[in-house]
């Protein structure tokens, strides 16, 4: 049962070559990783869940010579990271000019620091507004002309979630609109980055549902666009967090405090951060950026992959081989997966990832959320066409440009109302 455990453990050494601490009881390295980036330290992460830890990292700080900025954590970011929190945040930074930023928390509070230390470092220089940073590589190009750095943050984790401690991903809501849009950029990579699993056994079992399902997102996403040179280290990621999900999932529902379980949990979002390090998501993470207002992320995205593999099923025969491999192991797909082709072979690891989403209890439609309505249809098309989330449309393994999103995107977003495959088209 160990097995997938030590691989991802190997993996992750692997690829972050000791710079980055993280397993069971390691909080207390803190202080020594923040000291290496200066003596004064803005701490963000407040809430009556966080305010121990916070507190508890202060300490390690102050132990050290690490001057705490206010003496005390500041408030982080509400769910799904709202730019008011940014802007909020990066008030703060320009107010107190901390050597590093401290960010305490889940990916909401991690995202909306990156973001901040970015706005704090270029306002000036190329603009306040964050909505000209959302695409992909703007960051990069604004810190090449004004030669500026940003403020180093460094990520505390505290929930096996979205992978934001490890990831050159912002993910910011407009909650007026209702939508999430994206900076994806190396150059808002936190500077180092620590995760102590112990620390999400106090974390509600939603919260670290949700993180399980994302993790299944990223690696399985990241897999099926997976290119000749990155199949390999894709496969493995995908193959051992998708196994830890199945695995331990339902053990953290029955026992929250089942430090194993947590553990592995954090291990298999760890190496979805990772996936998408390495490749790029697409439909299902899509879909999800326009139902922030109705269902957490990881979830939104573990309703639409079922439904996204049976439209990319031309393309990605080898992949769901792969996967459907692994949930056989764990009893969701009865039939032997190799002996199927083509869209046979898609619906039944699409069947597969619904039968594993109803065995703990999350939304396997979108009929499932009862706000759900054709507005929502609407928005999902909409955002599709916004050229700022293209990035989405061409990383699919059957690529779409915005001309298809109503002729292939919405039979997909039909099907998942109400789980039926058969309303899925297949591009040509």
């Amino acid at each position: 049962m160990r097995d997938s455990v030590n691989k991802a453990y190997d993996l992750l050494n692997e690829w972050k070559q000791g710079s980055y601490i993280f397993g069971l009881g390691v909080m207390n390295q803190l202080g020594e990783l923040v000291k290496g980036f200066g003596n004064r330290a803005l701490v963000v992460g407040t809430g009556a869940r966080l305010k121990p830890v916070a507190d508890q990292a202060a300490g390690y700080l102050k132990a050290v010579g690490v001057e705490v900025v206010l003496d005390e954590a500041i408030p982080g970011a509400r769910p799904n990271a709202p730019r008011e929190d940014v802007y909020r945040l990066e008030s703060y930074i320009l107010h107190y000019n901390p050597d590093c930023i401290v960010a305490i928390g889940g990916g909401s509070t991690i995202d909306a620091c990156k973001a901040a230390s970015m706005l704090a470092a270029y306002g000036r220089k190329f603009s306040p507004e964050i909505n000209r940073y959302f695409g992909t590589g703007i960051v990069s190009k604004v810190r090449e002309k004004t030669g500026f750095g940003m403020i180093p943050v460094i990520a505390v984790q505290t929930s096996a979630s979205s992978g934001a401690h490890l990831t050159k991903y912002s993910n910011i809501t407009d909650p007026v609109a209702g939508q999430k849009l994206l900076i994806v950029d190396p150059a808002i990579v936190p500077a180092a980055s620590l995760f102590d699993y112990e620390l999400t056994v106090s974390m509600p079992v939603s919260v670290t549902i949700d993180g399980a399902l994302d993790a299944i997102a990223h690696t399985f996403e990241v897999f099926c666009g997976a290119k000749a040179g990155t199949y390999e280290l894709t496969k493995q990621l995908a193959e051992t967090a998708i196994d830890l999900v199945l695995t331990y999932a339902g053990k953290v529902i029955e026992n929250p405090s089942d430090r194993e379980a947590r553990e592995a949990l954090g291990l298999a979002t760890d190496l979805g951060g990772y996936a998408i390090m390495v490749g790029g998501t697409s439909g299902a993470h899509l879909t999800s950026f326009s139902l922030v207002d109705l269902i957490a992320h990881g979830t939104a995205c573990g309703i639409m992959n079922p439904y996204y593999a049976v439209f990319y099923s031309p393309a990605i025969q080898t992949q769901l081989e792969v996967v459907g491999k692994v949930l056989a192991q764990h009893g969701f797909v009865p039939e032997d997966i190799s002996a199927l082709t083509g869209r046979a072979r898609a619906e039944a690891v699409a069947a597969g990832l619904v039968a594993f989403g109803k065995s703990i209890g999350a939304p396997t439609k979108l009929s499932d959320l009862k706000e759900f309505s054709e507005e929502y249809v609407r928005k999902i098309l909409t955002a599709a066409k916004d050229p700022q989330l293209s990035m989405k449309l061409k990383n699919m393994p059957v690529p779409m440009a915005a001309e298809d999103v109503d002729l292939y995107m919405e039979p997909v977003i039909r099907a998942a109302i109400d789980g039926d495959f058969s309303k899925i088209r297949n591009k040509e």
